[in-house]
């Protein structure tokens, strides 16, 4: 087993994609696309992923490597809304047409921007925390129904902090309450239909890395980023 203070290349590779999904994400929530009768926020492409992420992190490394990627997640997309709210004040090029569009995508409301990061917190850290404490109880057992559950438990808060807080009062409260249904309910198909990919890629991980963290006597206080 390796020392758990150290970084794999595995570890670091899906901490970038964790952020790289998370950012994607942020700007593609400002859409709401129509599939059919529903309608639902266009970050659904590529939200679910970083839950995903958050699952094999937590199952591999333990919850206090996945505490440290979701708090990279949350600064790098603080990062992207800070430098877009940047850009958008500064003044643009008399010959360049694109300012309402880029202020519409980069100029989020600092309500909606502020929901964003609350919701991806809470979110994370409770899918990361259920995951783990599953794992726990289970010895490790029984991992796709502790990604289901956890992925429920974290997109059902996330869902539950998101839309009140970005769209209350800009539109009906029977919608709003029908969008965060959606939007939970297919976040979780996504992962099932995805499950036989994750559960390959963490054990495929686990062997190559040899790493399986169980998370005995540790702190769940999110702020001890230092303890790894």
């Amino acid at each position: 087993m390796k020392n758990n203070n150290t970084v794999s290349v595995s570890f670091m590779l899906l901490g970038i994609l964790f952020c790289v999904c998370l950012v994607a994400a942020n700007l593609l929530e400002t859409k709401v696309v129509q599939a059919g009768p529903l309608s639902v926020t266009a970050g659904l492409l590529v939200f679910p992923i970083s839950y995903i992420i958050n699952d094999c992190i937590a199952e591999v490394w333990g919850f206090r490597k996945a505490r440290l990627i979701i708090w990279m997640g949350f600064l790098m997309n603080f990062m992207v809304v800070a430098l877009g709210k940047v850009a958008v004040w500064l003044p643009a090029a008399p010959f360049w047409q694109g300012e309402e569009a880029f202020n519409f995508v980069f100029g989020l409301a600092p309500r909606i921007a502020a929901a964003s990061l609350m919701a991806f917190l809470v979110g994370s850290f409770l899918n990361a925390y259920v995951m783990s404490r599953m794992k726990l109880a289970s010895g490790g057992r029984n991992f796709s129904l502790r990604a289901i559950l956890s992925t429920v438990a974290g997109e059902g808060a996330d869902s539950l902090i998101f839309f009140p807080l970005a769209f209350g009062g800009l539109m009906p409260v029977a919608e709003l309450g029908k969008m965060m249904l959606v939007q939970v309910c297919l976040k979780t198909l996504y992962e099932i239909i995805i499950l036989p990919v994750t559960i390959r890629v963490v054990d495929y991980i686990k062997r190559v890395d040899g790493t399986d963290v169980y998370d005995d006597h540790i702190s769940y206080n999110i702020l001890k980023i230092n303890e790894l």
